[in-house]
Order: structure tokens, then C-alpha cells, then sequence
């Protein structure tokens, strides 16, 4: 097999080619740099290309794995860092048209974990600036352009926005973003992509640019829930031998899995095909096995309601800056710019209020779901929207909270959440259907998207290849 169709595998198969000597982590590199020179002018997915880095780390890898060593499932293998990670000797920009202070540059856990095993970073993805929106925009960078339409340049989903399309392009296998009001899981849903956003406080934050103190986390993007497992494992500190995580996950199936479907909030204002093609995999997943009920799940309209009075996040993200670099205000991309303005006109009471609220909230939908099961939602409610439409303020602010809306609730309200491809919509462009489930939750939660997986079919089987990376 030629390594440019070994990327097209999973993980764990390119890891058996790599320790086989089918293949090495030096092949599949200049397979991944090949994607890039095809499809990279095209679709800007990539702030900083890191070509002779890469080499450089894909020899090392290849040194280790000669010399009899093996320091995990991602060693060899290319994965993608959001550019407002810390990348040892390489700029952090978080979006901005100056890179920041080199103290930003500084490698934290979840980098640190991914070195460990000498994955091979082949650059840093573009970022909606300081991971400020959803649609996927910057005004100084440019708009990455999502690959599931040929004849518009839609949006690729904010905030991290080259990530998912770092995938589709083939030049990353592993792509890390974050997740403050879905910046993972948008991206991924508008992709046709896996993404996961793990419980805050599971990974830590330190060596990445903050927006929310206290509600970023991180998470890895990848083509197959199998995929981001292999990624879980990787980076999680409490997890040992990923193979042996993978496998106990796998060992479940549909007939233990409760799905609850909420009818009302995350199914509302959503574009034509969404929610047909969500309906359609619980369909699917429920002749499969799976126990589909319904259920009320009012705390996610009120956690939004509440953050909006509070204007938490722009809070909490404008005090970074003044914090960090307060210089950037005067250079903030418009959009992005608006959205903190809103923090000048809440009060401190307000503030602090909508925190306790938020937290009631949080242990009230805690307790729900210990009754319900995984809540199942679209994960993005409307298609990607071209730079057409959102270039007046008003557009974009629309869709941009109509883009967070069904992501948002699960940040708020503490949880953990997954989104996996399950069609497209009437414009062509990939629907993901959102599993969420409670707090400490991730690995029930990756079991039963591994089961959903199984059912349903990959990305590439159900959805077929992006328009614009086919031949």
C-alpha cells in the first residue's frame, strides 16, 4: 500500500504499518506534506506550515522505532495544534496580526503528552482570534474554507478553524483544539469530522492562551470516533495503555447505550436537512439496538439565557487580555472586538450572580442525565453559512449564536460531549450528531460513540469525500 493511502486508515492500523516496517513515520510525513502542497493554497487551513520541523521530528521517530522503542500510538503519526497552544520555537499568533509574548510558546500537558510520544506537529492551525467565535472567521488572517463545497467559500466553524480542515485535507490525522462554547465540536460537526470535548478541569490548561478560566478545555478533533480515542488516551493523565482503554471501550454495544432526545430548544431555527439527518441516524441507531426516549432538558435554554445576562465568556476573556496583553484591544478583528464590548456594560453583581445560577443549574442537569442517559442533539444547528452572509455585523452576529447554540449549553453546564458525522444537509454540507453526557463521563461517553460508530458507518462511509479533495 502506498503511504498517501495508508493516511487514509485509522490510527492504530498506521501503527501496526509503522512498527511492521510496511512503512515509516519519514513516508507517511512526506505522504502528509504531499496533501498539503495539493490542497493547502486552496484551503488555508494552517497559520504556521512547519515542513523541516516535521522531517526533523519524523527521523526521530523513525530513529526510536529502529532502535526497538515504542512510546505510543501516536508516535510517528502528524497531528495539528490550534495556534493558541504553546509549540516549542514556533510563534503563537491565538489569531492575532502580531504573535504574542514568547512566553506563549511555552509547552504545556497537553502538548507536553503528545511530545512524549514523538507525534510529529506538522504546523498550527488557524484560530478565530483569541478562540472568539464560532463561525470561523478572521479579518486578518482570512476565512479557512471548508472543503464540502466546491462552489462557495463557506465557513469551517469557529474557533478552531483550520483544525477539522487539517484532517479533510489528510495532512494531520490528530487535530488539537479547544472548547469554550463549542470550538471543538462546531468545527468538527461543519467537516464532517469527530470531535470531543472532554469535562473542565480533566486536561489542564496551562501553556494555551485563555479565553474563559472557567470554561476552556481542550480537545483533539480526529476522522473516526476510534481515532480520537487513540487521542483520549494519549493525552489523558490517567490513562496507561491506550490499546488496552481502546479495547474495553469497544466491548460495548447499542443494547447498553440510552439515548434521550430532547424535543424542543436544540431542535428549533435549524437549517433544512439537519435535523432529518439526525432523526434519521436515531433511527438507524435505535432498529441497531440502541434505546432512544425523550426527555426535558430545560437547564441548556437557561444556561444560555444566564450567560447572555452575564456576558460571561466576553468577561472572562476581556479580563485575559487587560491581564496578558492588553495592547491587543486596539488591533482585534471587528467581530471579535463586539463580542468583548459586551463585557464593559456588566456589572460585577451580574457577573458573579449568573456564576451561582450557572452553577444550580449545572448539578441540576447533572442529575438529569444520571436518569436519562447520553442526551442526543444536533451538534450544529444551521449549515456553515458562506463569507457572503456574515460579512454585515448583524449577520454574523446571528449566526454565530445560532452556530454555538447547541454546543454552547454542554461548557456552561460542566459536561462532556462528542460530536460524530451522521449526513448532509439539503446544501450538501455535513450534519453531526451530538452526544452529550455528564461530568467524569468521557470514557462512557467515547464507548458509546465507538457503539454509534459501528452502527452508523465512518465519515468517509456514510458521507463519502469532501468536493474538493477529489481527484
Amino acid at each position: 500500500m502506498q503511504d498517501n493511502q495508508l493516511l487514509d486508515r485509522t490510527i492504530r492500523e498506521i501503527g501496526r504499518a509503522l512498527r511492521s516496517g510496511q512503512t515509516s513515520a519519514v513516508a507517511l510525513v512526506e505522504a502528509a506534506i504531499d496533501r498539503h502542497a495539493r490542497f493547502g493554497d486552496r484551503f488555508q487551513a494552517y497559520k504556521l506550515w512547519r515542513e523541516d520541523a516535521a522531517r526533523a521530528e519524523a527521523r526521530a521517530a523513525d530513529a526510536v522505532f529502529a532502535n526497538g522503542g515504542d512510546l505510543g500510538p501516536l508516535q510517528g503519526v502528524p497531528v495539528s495544534i490550534k495556534d493558541i497552544f504553546g509549540v516549542r520555537g514556533t510563534p503563537t499568533f491565538a489569531g492575532s496580526p502580531a504573535k504574542l509574548p514568547e512566553m506563549w510558546e511555552r509547552e504545556g500537558p497537553v502538548v507536553g503528552a503528545l511530545r512524549r510520544q514523538l507525534c510529529i506537529i506538522p504546523g498550527k492551525t488557524h484560530t478565530v482570534e483569541f478562540a472568539f467565535g464560532a463561525v470561523g472567521t478572521n479579518a486578518h488572517w482570512g476565512a479557512v474554507r471548508n472543503p464540502w463545497d466546491a462552489a462557495n467559500h463557506r465557513a469551517c466553524g469557529g474557533s478552531s478553524a483550520g483544525a477539522g480542515v487539517s484532517l479533510v485535507e489528510g495532512s494531520a490525522l490528530v487535530a488539537i483544539g479547544s472548547d469554550t462554547g463549542g470550538s471543538v465540536r462546531i468545527p468538527a460537526s461543519v467537516t464532517g469530522t469527530v470531535g470531543l470535548k472532554v469535562g473542565y478541569g480533566r486536561w489542564s490548561l496551562d501553556g494555551i492562551v485563555p479565553l474563559s478560566a472557567s470554561f476552556d478545555t481542550p480537545g483533539p478533533l480526529a476522522r473516526t470516533v476510534e481515532d480520537v480515542v487513540v487521542a483520549f488516551g494519549t493525552i489523558d493523565p490517567a490513562i496507561g495503555d491506550v490499546e488496552a482503554l481502546y479495547r474495553r471501550l469497544a466491548g460495548s454495544d447499542l443494547a447498553s447505550v440510552r439515548l434521550a432526545r430532547s424535543d424542543d430548544y436544540f431542535w428549533l431555527e435549524c437549517s433544512p436537512g439537519v435535523v432529518e439527518a439526525v432523526d434519521a441516524a436515531l433511527a438507524e441507531l435505535a432498529r441497531a439496538g440502541a434505546r432512544v426516549a425523550r426527555v426535558e432538558f430545560p437547564e441548556a435554554a437557561l444556561a444560555n439565557e444566564t450567560n447572555g445576562r452575564g456576558a460571561m465568556l466576553a468577561v472572562e476573556g476581556l479580563a485575559a487580555m487587560e491581564r496578558n496583553y492588553p495592547e491587543k484591544r486596539a488591533t482585534l478583528d471587528p467581530d471579535v472586538g463586539r463580542r468583548f464590548e459586551t463585557a464593559q456594560s456588566v456589572s460585577a453583581i451580574q457577573y458573579f450572580n449568573s456564576l451561582l445560577e450557572i452553577r444550580g443549574l449545572a448539578a441540576s442537569a447533572a442529575g438529569r442525565l444520571r436518569e436519562a442517559g447520553i442526551l442526543v442533539t444536533p451538534t450544529c444547528a444551521i449549515t456553515p453559512p458562506t463569507l457572503a452572509e456574515v460579512a454585515a455585523p448583524n449577520d454574523y452576529v446571528k449566526r454565530n449564536l445560532l452556530m454555538s447554540r447547541n454546543t454552547r449549553a454542554a461548557n456552561l453546564l460542566g459536561l462532556c460531549a462528542i460530536t460524530l458525522p451522521v449526513g448532509l444537509d439539503r446544501a450538501g454540507m455535513p450534519v453531526g450528531l451530538q452526544l452529550v453526557a455528564n461530568h467524569g463521563e468521557e470514557e462512557r461517553l467515547l464507548a458509546a460513540a465507538l457503539a454509534c460508530e459501528r452502527a452508523l458507518g465512518t465519515a468517509r462511509q456514510r458521507l463519502g469525500t469532501a468536493p474538493l479533495c477529489r481527484a
